[in-house]
């Protein structure tokens, strides 16, 4: 028996096409991640690496295991992250990391469900049990409409690109933004230089009223 082609799930979705300097409107659809919360400076926080040191086994694992006992395998997609403050020029002009809230995802396959995942969490916490891996939970993220762009830099340089994503591209589409920052972190965070980072940049929006 031919094995399944393995499935590249950021290549097969048009939600995460982008290109540097254009921003583009686009509909995403809803889609499954594992998902775990914090606060805090990413830099220096570690809620921010416990974060991902739970995630990233738990999805291998599923991906392991859906290749073994399904026949169906995949990439694991690039870390994401939902990012948000109570003032939001906290992402823009004063890029006070300290004020950020975050929700830290991984993409994982519309077949993969609930049990799956909490097996997948037994199996990590049988070998190595992360600080943070019963705070993993899968859930299905709703955007929608959204306008995004693809970033080439530091991370801090990010501001003027989400200035400008704000307070003219957004507005001149008649739209409003509606929901939570969204970053795609396209590049392996951590063997990419800083400047040669690749980061799409997800806003969702709504239409303005009349």
């Amino acid at each position: 028996m031919t094995a399944a082609p393995k499935i590249d799930l950021t290549k097969a979705l048009d939600s995460y096409a982008a290109r540097r300097g254009t921003f583009r409107v686009v509909d995403v659809p809803p889609m499954r991640y594992l998902m775990i919360d914090g606060h805090g400076d990413p830099n220096s926080s570690p809620e921010f690496s416990d974060a991902v040191a739970a995630l990233f086994p738990v999805a291998y694992t599923l991906k392991f295991a859906s290749k073994k006992e399904l026949g169906r395998d995949y990439v694991v997609p690039p870390l994401e992250g939902l990012w948000w403050a109570q003032d939001m020029d906290a992402f823009t002009a004063a890029r006070d990391k300290s004020q950020w809230d975050w929700t830290l995802l991984l993409l994982v396959p519309e077949w993969i469900d609930a049990d799956r995942v909490a097996a997948a969490v037994e199996a990590v916490r049988a070998k190595s049990a992360p600080a943070r891996l019963d705070e993993i939970r899968l859930e299905v993220l709703a955007e929608g409409r959204c306008v995004q762009t693809l970033h080439v830099g530091s991370f801090e340089d990010e501001g003027p690109v989400l200035d400008r994503m704000h307070h003219e591209v957004i507005p001149s589409e008649g739209l409003r933004m509606s929901g939570t920052h969204h970053e795609i972190y396209l590049s392996d965070l951590r063997r990419a230089a800083p400047d040669r980072l690749r980061t799409i940049l997800r806003q969702p929006v709504a239409a303005t009223g009349p």
